[in-house]
């Protein structure tokens, strides 16, 4: 197998993407990455479920900002696969500029998938059917259900930590969470990431809450000295408004869970706001001996990359925000950052950027228990730019996939003509979600298949949300596009750098 001549540095680049950066060769594409070569073998599959669709809860079934499958549940069949796979709703339907919130209860959705692979030679096809079946509604310490409403600045005390809690209004008296990323464990519990709190919450098989993991002080969220967890008004310090635990992930041994913030810190952003909120932390804990451990052990920066929102060759101003990540080892990670253009958008603005990353915190420097997790001290070398101050080492990272082939999305119905206005072929916007499976393949036991995700926004033409109509003029369909990949095994340790 002839591999096609892919290779881009192990850095994010300073000047950023400043055209539509498409793909221009077939696949497969090969990067070399520590001395060794990662394969993108390219789109094989992709499904949809339609936007109108209700949840078992009478909802409109939207928002895969995360996706999971657990143990025991993805096995091969004879012409492909099939499973049970768990997809993350975030805070149900909403219009912040408008103070509109649904009393939006948490939950997991479960739907049956089969997936047929394309024989060899074959274009890939809508050949990956996902058919709703039930869910599970998230609870909190006492038994109530989430509430997905915006909280304000009101809080209350729950199982000994302080929570977000509408006052009045949708949700009044229920814990808000806005859930953003989902990991199982190996005995059925998971991991949520929450957006208000940057908290990561612990959850028993049944759904019910059993324990948080709190940031470090300098990530949670503060305005006047108290916490600041609402979305409509922006903190002082820590986590940026709607900018939360975007991505988190276990280790394949289940013994290091990575969590990662959307963007930059309030404190750790740049003059120019968009294109300044770059360098975003990542968080390792060990979990090996305890689910619920108080600090990390690992806290790393990791530079995204910056475009130009036009794609007129101008100077970078936006940062593609994180929005995923799925773990490979102890220190290498799959990163997915995405441009806000696409189905969905508020603006006709062209598709720039949506890409996943492969990135490894060996050789960064370690931030774990220095002074950037006790207080507001600021990474930035200087107020004017994103560059860290000396000393402070970020990850490496090297592109792994562009999503923005237009020659592979054509042939599962998707294409990137903004200028056509919203049409159900429109690429989204918004691709939130990953999970990484193996290929069961004997023959190929270093190849994966890894599944990516869009969150709608819960926008379809007929919307339910609490029994109440949320119509939108088009559908934007929950789409999963399926990539194969060849990922060797994990590199030997590397040394750290770690500043005080």
């Amino acid at each position: 197998m002839s591999l096609a001549p892919w290779l881009l540095a192990a850095a994010a680049s300073t000047a950023g993407f400043t055209t539509p950066h498409l793909a221009t060769t077939p696949p497969p594409h090969a990067v070399q990455f520590d001395g060794r070569t990662y394969v993108d073998h390219g789109l094989v599959a992709a499904g949809r479920v339609p936007a109108g669709t209700l949840d078992f809860m009478g909802d409109t079934l939207g928002s895969f900002s995360s996706l999971g499958v657990q143990a025991g549940q993805w096995r091969r069949t004879r012409d492909g696969y099939e499973g049970v796979l768990w997809t993350l709703p975030d805070r149900g339907r909403n219009d912040p500029d408008a103070g509109l919130f649904y009393d939006y209860a948490g939950r997991l959705e479960r739907l049956r998938m089969t997936l047929r692979l394309p024989r060899a030679g074959q274009p890939a096809g809508e050949t990956l059917t996902l058919l709703p079946d039930g869910g599970l509604t998230l609870r909190d310490f006492e038994g109530q259900p989430f509430t997905g409403a915006d909280p304000g600045a009101h809080t209350v005390v729950q199982g000994g930590f302080t929570l977000p809690s509408p006052a009045s209004g949708p949700g009044a008296g229920k814990i808000s969470l806005d859930a953003e990323s989902l990991q199982f464990t190996a005995d059925g519990h998971f991991y949520i990431g929450d957006e208000y709190t940057a908290n990561v919450y612990y959850f028993d098989p049944a759904g019910r809450l059993r324990g948080v993991i709190e940031p470090p002080p300098a990530i949670a969220p503060r305005r006047d000295g108290l916490p600041a967890f609402g979305s409509l008004q922006a903190p002082q310090h820590g986590r940026r408004n709607n900018q939360g635990v975007e991505g988190l992930g276990l280790s394949p041994d289940g013994k290091r869970l990575f969590v990662a913030l959307q963007s930059a810190l309030v404190q750790d952003t740049a003059a120019g706001e968009h294109a300044g909120r770059r360098d975003t932390r990542v968080l390792v804990y060990d979990v090996s001996g305890h689910a619920l451990p108080k600090r990390p052990i690992g806290h790393y920066v990791v530079q995204l990359p910056i475009y130009t929102h036009k794609g007129n060759g101008k100077p970078a101003d936006r940062t593609a925000a994180q929005s995923e990540l799925r773990v490979l080892d102890d220190s290498r990670f799959l990163l997915l950052a995405r441009d806000g253009a696409g189905l969905g958008a508020d603006k006709p603005e062209p598709v720039v950027y949506k890409s996943i990353l492969l990135v490894d915190t060996a050789g960064a420097s370690n931030l774990a228990g220095s002074r950037y997790e006790r207080g507001d001290t600021s990474l930035l070398a200087s107020p004017a730019s994103t560059a860290l101050k000396p000393g402070i080492k970020p990850m490496r990272w090297t592109e792994l996939i562009n999503l923005l082939d237009p020659d592979r999305l054509a042939q599962v119905g998707l294409d990137l003509d903004v200028a056509a206005g919203p049409h159900p072929g429109l690429m989204s916007e918004k691709w939130e979600a990953m999970a990484l499976l193996p290929a069961l393949d004997p023959a190929r036991p270093d190849d994966w298949l890894l599944l990516v995700g869009n969150d709608n926004d819960f926008i379809a033409r007929r919307c339910v949300m609490q029994g109440h109509g949320c119509d939108s003029a088009f559908d934007n369909d929950n789409r999963v596009l399926v990539y194969r990949l060849t990922l060797p095994g994990p590199a030997k340790p590397r040394g750290k750098h770690r500043p005080r």
